[in-house]
Parts: structure tokens; sequence; C-alpha cells
């Protein structure tokens, strides 16, 4: 058996520990080295402690205290050691009777209570020492990051225990806060709990806070986003901790903690979804998600592979997110039936040989062009993707007995103002005419903007910020709906589960939001002033852009669902052979016209599209 020369090492200092620890106590329970009973008793010791050395040290080994790497002890370890200490000094006894000897019983408990603060004040202090020289050596002279943790209980506990162990040379957390009166003036590791919620701005300026870190897992959504409405306001930059549904296994670490984002502010709880009724026209099923590698259909795809279907299938015409989405949900699910097509749904040829091979059922139409700026210069191209592209995909659907199809809409489809929402509204008539002609079951479902989808304006807000700004916005009173990304799609799967055919299901938005104070907002939790350390700048509004979007046509109202977030628009009759004789001709056309004659063409087939001439 090889020794380590740390080992070594440790071995001598505790046979160096023990021999003192024996000799004090001596010296302690007969109060002088020059009394005659100590002097017997020594003599005593002086004939045994090779053999006390040796039973303790074996003990040790036993014990796994030369084992252990000192620099992560922690409670348990010191657990250990007493645990050791003690057997080791009734082994010691053992030892003594063994060659028929002792010494005073209280002498043992002494050398007890000795061995167990020498020998683990000395483990500790290793731990402390090359605590310091390991944070001196990773001090590049950075400024320590002044923390506040909100949340005073378990996780805030855990989370301050880690930033201690493992970060105390970059941060130092100086405060809790926390609205339990019982909590607050105590101490938690070190650190006291200095006030409640509405105290945090007091807290930031007094104590001059880098960084707070909301750590209430546990807690509703509409209570976190009043701490950060009231956190937003500092100068410190916002970290949360994610709720317990979102972290891994429930564990608590600083590597969850992530910036706090603009869905955190807005307090929406998390979407209950029937799961059973979702499950009963997934499961089983092989289900076809086009436009797979985008924001959407990225999310439905992982939404869909919870529900154990017989198939995914994922297509789209970019390969890039395609593959990364395929890496993604293999690894998260190693069992799942994953087939992914790189094709366009402009081919219908293709995109016959995909469905009839491999027998789709279910269909979540996710592939658009969306981008309203980009579609009002090539409108062409709208039409052509956007419409014919969902023309293919449900006729091809229809001949080969796919039971449901689920297309999503937008809001931009209401009484559009643009070339992209014009496109999706024919889209959904399209739907909602195969819905009378064929037995598939074709719905529709229109929704906002959603929170971080590619080309939104979070991600370009944040670039923008990145830069240093300035943060661009179209005009100051224009207003959006938004929703997250898991929660649309969530809906969207609930919807499809709801649908008998012929349905345009209207998502629960909430309240609309001003894009302004959303801009705002966003550079508050990221740590800056509005106006001032970053600009904003109104840059008028764009071709097609609308100060706000609608989710009804007039003529349509809504009718309720048994879901609280989801209504359906009442059905308009839409003449099959009519929409048919028009998109033929629309189709011969498309090459032949200008961007404006296309525009106007559309006009006629989309009654509420306004555009200007």
């Amino acid at each position: 058996m090889q020794f380590s020369k740390k080992t070594i090492f440790m071995v001598i200092v505790d046979l160096i520990i023990i021999n003192i620890s024996a000799i004090f106590s001596l010296f302690l329970r007969f109060e002088s080295f020059n009394n005659p009973q100590f002097m017997s008793y020594f003599e005593v010791y002086k004939n045994t402690f090779i053999f006390i050395s040796l039973a303790k040290i074996v003990v040790f080994y036993l014990f796994g205290l030369y084992k252990t790497i000192w620099k992560y002890a922690s409670v348990d370890e010191m657990l250990k050691i007493v645990s050791a200490c003690v057997v080791a000094n009734i082994a010691s006894i053992s030892t003594l009777a063994f060659l028929q000897t002792s010494l005073p019983r209280s002498v043992y408990a002494m050398m007890t209570v000795f061995d167990i603060a020498l020998i683990g004040g000395f483990r500790f202090s290793l731990r402390t020492v090359n605590e310091k020289l390991s944070h001196r050596a990773k001090d590049d002279g950075k400024k320590i990051i002044r923390v506040m943790i909100v949340g005073a209980g378990d996780a805030g506990a855990m989370i301050l225990k880690e930033f201690k162990n493992h970060y105390s040379y970059q941060y130092r957390v100086v405060a809790f806060v926390d609205d339990d009166k019982t909590k607050q003036g105590k101490v938690i590791y070190g650190v006291p709990v200095l006030g409640n919620r509405n105290d945090i701005p007091r807290l930031v300026d007094k104590y001059n806070i880098d960084e707070i870190v909301i750590a209430m897992p546990s807690a509703p959504k509409a209570e976190v986003s009043n701490i950060v409405e009231i956190s937003k306001n500092t100068k410190a930059r916002l970290k949360i901790l994610p709720g317990m549904y979102e972290l891994i296994d429930g564990v608590v670490s600083v590597s969850a903690i992530r910036d706090v984002q603009i869905e955190d502010l807005l307090g929406r709880e998390e979407i209950k979804t029937d799961l059973t009724e979702i499950s009963k026209y997934l499961n089983g099923k092989t289900v076809l998600v086009t436009g797979g590698g985008g924001s959407i259909g990225s999310e439905l795809a992982r939404q869909i592979a919870i529900q154990n279907p017989k198939r995914l299938i994922i297509l789209d015409i970019y390969e890039n997110n395609a593959y990364m989405l395929e890496n993604e949900l293999r690894k998260r699910f190693p069992n799942l039936n994953l087939v992914v097509y790189i094709a366009s749904i402009r081919d219908e040829n293709r995109l016959r040989e995909i469905i009839k091979r491999e027998e789709v059922e279910v269909i979540f139409h996710a592939a658009a062009h969306k981008h309203v700026s980009l579609m009002e210069t090539s409108p062409k191209e709208a039409i052509k993707n956007n419409v014919f592209g969902t023309v293919n995909l449900a006729k091809v659907a229809a001949e080969n007995g796919v039971k449901k199809f689920v297309m999503i809409s937008t809001d931009k489809a209401v009484n559009p103002t643009n070339i992209m929402g014009a496109s999706k509204r024919i889209c959904e008539m399209v739907i909602q005419a195969f819905n009378d002609k064929y037995e598939t079951e074709f719905v529709a479902v229109r929704f906002g903007n959603v929170l971080g989808s590619n080309g939104s304006v979070i991600p370009i807000f944040k670039k923008q910020i990145k830069e240093g700004g300035p943060v661009t916005v179209t005009h100051k009173d224009v207003v959006r709906y938004f929703m997250t990304i898991p929660e649309a799609v969530s809906l969207v799967i609930q919807a499809g589960a709801m649908a008998k055919g012929g349905e345009i299901f209207i998502l629960d938005m909430g309240e609309p939001v001003k894009i302004i104070k959303l801009a705002e907002d966003l550079i508050k939790l990221s740590g800056f002033e509005p106006y001032t350390e970053i600009p904003i700048k109104i840059t008028g509004l764009r071709p097609g852009e609308k100060l706000y979007e609608e989710l009804i046509l007039d003529e349509e109202g809504v009718n309720a669902t048994k879901h609280k977030k989801i209504y359906v628009a009442k059905p308009t009759n839409i003449d099959y052979e009519e929409l048919e004789s028009n998109l033929k001709e629309l189709r011969k056309a498309i090459n032949d016209l200008s961007d404006d004659e296309i525009r106007s063409y559309v006009k006629r087939i989309v009654k509420t599209y306004k555009f200007e001439e």
C-alpha cells in the first residue's frame, strides 16, 4: 500500500497532536508536572504511547480521515472527525486494558475533546489557508462584486454558501432581504437579514450593492415580478434563481442563477395544460412539425417529444437550425423516434413523398416568412412561401388522410396593413375552406408576439444594450401583445386537442405592452439607466407596421372554450371554389405582376387588407 507525501505529512501531524493532547490532559488533571501522580501516570503513558498512537492512527485511517480532500470539507467532515476521535479514544482504552494498565477516566475524556479540537482545527485551518491562497491566485485585480440576496430561506442560504466556498474572490454577499419578520435581524453564515423587499432601494444605496440575486424558486411569479419591479429602479444588476420546475432535479446552485428576463417582469404564472387530453392525440402518433428549427417549431418539437409520440418528424429548409435541434432532442430524449428532413413547403412533390412515406397523422405547421419589413420589400416571396406553401401542405395532408392539421397564425392577420399579415390571413381562409371539403381536421391558432423568438424585439434590444445603445423603437406609442414561447406553444398544443375542425383559436395574450416601456425595463434590468447611460431612439414606423395589433376581425367575435386562455373565433363562411379560383389566378400571375399589383390582387382576396398605394 502506497501513501502520498500529503498522507504521510498528515499522519505525522496527527501523531504529534495525539501525544500533545495526552500530555496536556495529564497536566490538566494533576495541575503540575511535579505532581508525583502526574509523574506516575506519565511513566505509564511513556511506556504505552506507541501502542496508543498506533491504535488511533488505524482508527483515523478506517474513518477515511486521510482520504478526504480538506479544501472542500464541511459539516459532514467535522462529524467524521468527532466520530473518529471518540472511537480512537475507546480504542486507546482497550489497548491499555489489553496491556493491563490504564489512565484516569477524566484524562480519556479530556484527550477526546483535545483530539477533536486540534485534529479538526488543523484540518479546517488547512482549508482556510488553501481558500485564501486560491483566491489570491485567482484575483486579477477585478473589483469585488457586492451582492444582496432576496430570500433568506433554504435556497438563499445554499446560494450564500456556494458564494463563500467557491466565489468569494469575486463576490461578497453583504446582505439578505426577506419579508418574514422572524428572519429580519438574524444572521445567516455571517450575513445579516437587513429588511424586507421595500427596503431594497435604500439598502442598495447604503451598502453599494452591485448585484441583486432573487433566490425564491418556490415563490409565485406575481410575487417575483413585484420584487423585480422594485429592484429594477436601483443601480444594481438583477439576477434570479429560476423556479423549481426549471431546475434540473431541484438542485440549487450558483450555476443555476441567470439574468432577470423581461418575462420575469410580466409576472405570468405557468400555464396549465390538460396533459391527459393532449396525450390522447399525440401519444403513439406520427407527428410532423414544419419550420421545426425555428423558435416556435423547435419548442413544439420539445413539448411534443414529452408526449411520447410514435415518431416525431422535423421539417425545415434551414439545415443549421434543424441540425442543432436534432442534437438537442437526441440528447434529451434518447428513446425518441426522431426523423429530420431538409425540405421546402413550396415543393409539393417533396411534401407528398415525406407525408406518404412516414404515414403522418398530425401536422403542426409553423413554417412561414414572418418578418414584416422584409416581406414588404419581397411580397411575392411572402405569397409563394406562406400562402402556396400552406396550400401545398394542406392539399397533401388531406390526400394522405392526416387526422389533424394545426397551423400557426398571427395577430397581424387581423385587418392586415402588411403583406405578411395578409398572407397569413389567406392561410387562415385556406384552412377553413379545406376543413369543409376534406376529412382532415384543419384549424389555425392565432397569437401575438412571443418573447425571445428569432428577430423579435427582445434579442434585438439585448444586442443594442450590449453594444452601448442606442435602443431603437419605431414609435413611442406602439404596443404589442406578448407571451413566452413555452406558454404560446403549450396553448397551441392544447388548442389542437380541443379542435373539431375549422376553428381559428385565439390565445389570451394578457394586456398589451408598450414597446418603449419594454425597452426601458430591459435597460434597467441590464443595470443601466435609460436615456442617460443607454439612449433610446425613435426611428419611425416601418412600412406596413401598425401602432397596435388586433386579435379578432370585426365580423368574427369570440366564444370561450373550457381553457381560460383559449378562445375560438366565430366561424366565417369561406367559399372554397371562389378561393381556389382566386389562388389559381394569383399563382399564375405572381411572376408577371409588380409588387404593387400583387398587393392589389391580394386585397381582392383579403377585403380588410389596407396598404399605402
